[in-house]
């Protein structure tokens, strides 16, 4: 099966933090799963260690280039199809991040894992 996920899912599960959810780490480690790290992510963590409210050491492309490789994770590209969908979404969540999320996850018809419930009050399946 087919996920995206959320940024702090992939930052907790790269970091084995405790937070992430038991369910979220076995579907993310299930080797038949195809995991999906969106450009939204990247673009996400890029603005927050650029505010300092996240520190990540190495060059930015470079460690996630990275830690998808090591973590057998897709990288997903924000398409214009992802881009115009998230007119359709009411706000609820006015974060652009999860916004595009959101879009990616109904667009692709994949599943989103993430802890925020507020992305379940969208037609996105979200597993955690």
């Amino acid at each position: 099966m087919k996920y995206i996920l959320d940024t702090h899912a992939f930052l907790w599960f790269i970091c084995e933090d405790k937070q992430l959810s038991r369910n979220a780490c076995d579907i993310i480690r299930k080797r038949d799963n195809e995991i999906y790290f969106s450009a939204g992510s990247a673009w996400e963590i890029s603005i927050k260690t650029g505010l300092g409210r996240l520190s990540i050491r190495e060059e930015l492309e470079s460690f996630l280039i990275d830690q998808l490789a090591v973590n057998r994770t897709l990288s997903l590209p924000i398409t214009l199809s992802h881009a115009a969908f998230t007119r359709n979404l009411p706000t609820i969540h006015k974060d652009p991040f999860d916004r595009i999320l959101i879009a990616q996850s109904i667009v692709e018809d994949m599943p989103l894992i993430t802890r925020d419930r507020t992305m379940g009050k969208y037609d996105v399946k979200v597993v955690w």
